[in-house]
């Protein structure tokens, strides 16, 4: 178990086990949290030096995004995770975009694959990730913009 911890390249998934016992999957390791999954998106938020909030505001701002946001975590390293569902559940995955591979139709939801292999099962359906994908993936594409100029 880790007491404290911050989102960084190796992250692929933080995935809820209890309201305030969070899984965290990186490329190489798994290990728990004692925290739920948005308070270590909040701390890694204000670690890099903005907030969950403020980052959900610019999310808003960005592509007027307002429920199950992708968020930017790190802006100059395109550090870019999304929610499977409302961040206010404790059943809330956040998921790196830059590492999902390919998702597929489950029968308990969706299969996630990850760039290094891995895969978890989510219990959201195929479409909604997708949705999800395509929201984190549009503003990964506004903050590439802005940075060009």
């Amino acid at each position: 178990m880790v007491n404290e911890y911050e989102i960084n390249h190796s992250t692929l998934a933080i995935i809820p086990v209890e309201s305030k016992l969070s899984k965290v999957i990186e490329e190489d390791r798994s290990f728990l949290v004692p925290k739920s999954t948005t308070q270590i998106v909040d701390e890694s938020c204000k670690f890099f030096g903005s907030s969950y909030l403020g980052r959900h505001e610019g999310t808003k701002n960005l592509i007027g995004v307002n429920y199950k946001s992708p968020i930017i975590v790190e802006e100059t390293t395109e550090l870019i995770f999304f929610p499977t569902s409302s961040p206010r559940f404790d059943g809330c995955y956040w998921i790196a975009l830059d590492k999902v591979k390919t998702h597929e139709e489950s029968r308990r939801g969706s299969i996630l694959k990850f760039t290094n292999g891995d895969e978890i099962e989510i219990n959201i359906s195929s479409r909604s990730l997708e949705n999800q994908v395509l929201r984190a993936t549009k503003l990964g594409s506004v903050l590439r913009k802005r940075k060009i100029f």
